[in-house]
């Protein structure tokens, strides 16, 4: 592929599998920056960070299935994300290595796409996502009482980009998905070659309880203390829900210094 196709601005659907995808391509020559969003959330976060940034960068954001403007679909699984990317770097003909910024749940889903296309990926910002989750039975329970104490909340959380047109039954399913992966995520962490930045909050998520949020976030001291490619490149006041809306200079600095990383390894 020629390195100009789809550079200029684009919005529209990309089709995969049983479903489409709204995709914002911002155009331009610049390094590729594909955000990643949290479980529920749309694209619509992201704004502030691209704004930030700047044209410098070519910034493709996409709504994951059922989310934001994107078509429901039949397969809301961890590996269906993964196929997402791939599907959208394809319909916008990204020939250049991307960087993956994933906020939560698209932190996790950056980590094993980078673990599975080494020599694709140019780097990765995680926006406080950490290798450890809630499993068993009893993380199970947890999960399942508090969507079902939300399931009148999540039609009304749509509009604003906070849930997604699921079931609270899907949306509990993703999430126990989710921790049981991130539960499993240290040695794909540990293997990355490319360079890894954190931006980690202190507050505690929506389910959480007090410490328990900051408590996971200790488990990536062992990450940064063994595999020299991983670094915290902030922690910053906010809780997990608002960091990327209230943070988000820290995340396109963290963005910057990843881009610098990664053309550092090719001179």
């Amino acid at each position: 592929m020629s390195s100009t196709a789809n550079t200029s601005p684009w919005t529209g659907m990309v089709p995969v599998d049983d479903t489409a995808l709204a995709v914002t391509d911002t155009g331009g020559t610049g390094r590729p920056v594909v955000y990643l969003n949290g479980a529920y959330a749309s694209q619509r976060p992201w704004r502030p960070v691209i704004a930030d940034l700047g044209s410098g960068f070519r910034h493709i954001t996409f709504d994951e299935r059922a989310r934001g403007k994107s078509q429901r679909s039949a397969d809301y699984s961890f590996e269906a994300c993964l196929r997402d990317v791939d599907a959208v770097l394809a319909a916008r003909a990204v020939d250049q290595s991307p960087l993956l910024v994933g906020w939560s749940y698209g932190g996790i889903v950056a980590w094993h796409w980078a673990d599975r296309n080494p020599d694709r990926v140019a780097g990765v910002v995680t926006v406080d996502a950490a290798p450890v989750g809630l499993t068993g039975e009893e993380g199970r329970e947890r999960i399942r009482k508090l969507f079902h104490k939300m399931r009148f909340v999540l039609p009304l959380a749509r509009p604003f980009g906070m849930a997604a047109r699921m079931s609270a039954q899907q949306h509990a399913d993703v999430n126990f998905e989710l921790n049981e992966i991130a539960d499993a995520s240290a040695p794909v962490l540990l293997r990355l070659p490319c360079p890894v930045r954190f931006v980690l909050a202190t507050g505690n998520s929506l389910g959480s309880e007090d410490g328990e949020m900051e408590k996971v976030r200790t488990s990536l001291d062992s990450v940064f203390a063994t595999n020299p490619n991983v670094e915290l490149s902030a922690k910053v006041a906010s809780n997990h829900s608002k960091i990327v809306k209230r943070d988000f200079r820290a995340v396109a600095q963290a963005v910057r210094e990843t881009a610098a990383a990664a053309d550092q390894r090719v001179r």
